[in-house]
């Protein structure tokens, strides 16, 4: 069973890894604050008297579902609400026009032209495509080495299986991106 210090240890130990593939999935910070939290919170309420060996697994999946649940709650209230003080800035006097906003400053000075933003904008989709098309351990794997920065002995743990079995996940997500990719044009 795990003592309360292993606990704290391990939380300060993912608690940035987490934070990451959280802004990552939700791309917002203070949402993925939030999710991270939770998760930790949930931890340590219901598995708190695991083994120390198994908290790496159980709070990837506690995370993983965090998660989810965070989009399946901003769906519903997206879907109910709109709320206009979201497209005011901080400084707005309460004079705020919804048109003004979205017409743009025509005074600035833009450092990137729209087709790059928009072409930069679409490459990215498509790189979120081709991980999403990823196998479950594929990409799995791929997000924990790669995005989390999560070292193989790490990942394996997490992912409950062999440190040869990340490697081939791994190299077979890199390989199957890269395909998908140069099929599309795309040369990284």
């Amino acid at each position: 069973m795990a003592t309360e210090q292993e606990l704290s240890e391990f939380l300060k130990s993912v608690e940035k890894r987490a934070f990451k593939r959280s802004v990552y999935h939700v791309r917002n910070e203070d949402s993925a604050l939030d999710i991270v939290q939770d998760s930790m919170m949930k931890l340590a309420e219901h598995y708190g008297d695991k083994p120390a060996a198994e908290l790496p697994m159980l709070f990837q999946r506690i995370l993983v579902n965090c998660t989810l649940d965070w989009f399946r709650r901003n769906k519903t209230r997206n879907a109910l609400f709109s709320n206009m003080s979201d497209f005011e800035s901080p400084g707005d006097d309460g004079d705020f026009d919804l048109l003004e906003t979205f017409s743009g400053v025509e005074d600035s000075q833009q450092t990137e032209s729209a087709e790059d933003t928009t072409r930069r904008a679409q490459i990215l989709r498509e790189i979120e495509s081709a991980v999403q098309l990823l196998s479950g351990r594929q990409r799995e794997a791929f997000l924990m080495r790669y995005w989390e920065e999560m070292d193989v002995a790490e990942t394996a743990a997490s992912m409950g299986c062999s440190e040869g079995s990340v490697k081939v996940h791994c190299s077979r997500a890199v390989l199957a991106l890269s395909k998908a990719l140069r099929a599309k044009g795309i040369s990284l």
